[in-house]
């Protein structure tokens, strides 16, 4: 990897777990579902390039998480997450992996650029998240953007990144949606939408999400998110969890 400018693409003829969801791999490779996640692709842009990368900072200053060595994301679709940690000094490799070969060929370079990565330390690599292929203590950072809320059995999918970190490594999740104390109809609508277009999505209660990590064996903190400023970031910080619920998971791999 030293002194590479390119990110690199591995290659895999079989990637897919007994639990992988065909249909959702179906709608990933599909051109419209930048449109159905997000309403349009300019949208997908405007979060990609302006929205997402606010993450960093908040993880890094709010929640004390200092990236360094060698990470995995899971879920990683076009990849912005690994290439935002890849300008991270810190940070020697990053390994994106997703459902979707396509997404990660032709998605992920153009995010790439876009963001000015420093693609040389990524590779990217089909992979699914309910088995996936690394050694035991690998990692030592598993991270996922709205990730987790699509896994067909979310314990599964823990005790993999769990078994693929480093003992003391963290599993970092962001942007996964939590059932607020007020479930309003909208988000119904948009689960049903989703579902309809083939997304195998499922909604947790904060106090559901606890329980899954707890027996995947991960010691977990939770941070409430606020990116936004000004009057803003205090009307969001009183009514978070009630109109809206939103965290990021920092869990720690103890022991062996």
């Amino acid at each position: 990897m030293l002194g590479a400018t390119e990110s690199r693409y591995i290659e895999k003829k079989s990637w897919l777990s007994e639990l992988a969801h065909e249909r959702e791999l179906a709608f990933r490779e599909n051109e419209r579902h930048l449109e159905t996640e997000y309403g349009s692709e300019e949208e997908w842009l405007h979060c990609v390039t302006k929205e997402f990368p606010k993450f960093i900072p908040f993880l890094t200053r709010k929640c004390g998480v200092e990236f360094h060595g060698r990470i995995l994301e899971i879920g990683a679709g076009a990849a912005w997450f690994s290439a935002e940690l890849s300008k991270l000094p810190k940070v020697v490799e990053v390994y994106a992996t997703d459902f979707s070969p396509k997404l990660l060929k032709e998605k992920a370079p153009r995010v790439f650029k876009l963001l000015k990565a420093h693609a040389g330390k990524i590779i990217r690599m089909p992979a699914d998240f309910h088995r996936l292929d690394f050694p035991d203590n690998h990692f030592d950072f598993v991270v996922a953007s709205a990730v987790l809320h699509h896994a067909v059995n979310v314990r599964t999918a823990l005790r993999e990144v769990r078994r693929v970190l480093k003992p003391g490594g963290k599993f970092v999740a962001i942007r996964e949606p939590v059932w607020p104390l007020v479930r309003l109809r909208n988000r119904s609508r948009t689960q049903r939408r989703l579902v309809e277009a083939g997304v195998n999505e499922h909604f947790y209660t904060l106090e559901e999400y606890r329980e899954f990590f707890e027996q995947a064996g991960l010691h977990l903190t939770v941070h409430r998110v606020n990116l936004a400023t000004g009057v803003k970031y205090l009307f969001d910080q009183m009514v978070n969890g009630l109109t809206h619920a939103r965290y990021a998971f920092v869990a720690t791999k103890r022991g062996r």
